[in-house]
């Protein structure tokens, strides 16, 4: 069985990120989940987006799938735990958690399915060995 490891990462709810309804707007909190995944990528996995970009190598998001619990607003800070549920030979799917700080209530939940791109072919290539091999514990 493939076991891979949970990151957090902290932020705060930007007041650009506030809605007519002065809440988030729904698009913001894949825009937090990205952010985080940049973070953890370098910071936990050891290789950064700009590592796969050197290699001629960038993630597509191919779909993804948000649950709506309760609405972050102005002020608030949240924690963003993302980890790779499952790789695939050229993608991976990675869930996420969106945790209102400082009561950790969920805020959302979901998951986004990427696709390993050859930047120069536009295709999808193969998760390189390294790359396989630090997203786990």
């Amino acid at each position: 069985m493939n076991v891979y490891s949970k990151s957090e990462t902290e932020l705060d709810v930007r007041p650009d990120d506030i809605d007519l309804y002065q809440h988030v707007h729904s698009t913001r909190y894949l825009d937090y989940m990205l952010a985080a995944c940049f973070v953890q990528m370098e910071r936990d996995y050891g290789m950064s987006m700009m590592d796969f970009a050197a290699r001629g190598l960038g993630w597509y998001m191919t779909s993804s799938t948000v649950n709506y619990k309760r609405p972050l607003g102005m002020g608030d800070r949240m924690v963003v735990r993302c980890w790779v549920e499952h790789l695939t030979e050229t993608g991976c799917r990675v869930a996420f958690e969106i945790d209102r700080l400082p009561q950790r209530k969920r805020s959302c939940d979901g998951f986004c399915d990427y696709a390993l791109i050859n930047l120069k072919m536009n295709r999808a290539v193969p998760i390189p060995a390294d790359g396989r091999e630090n997203c786990r514990i």
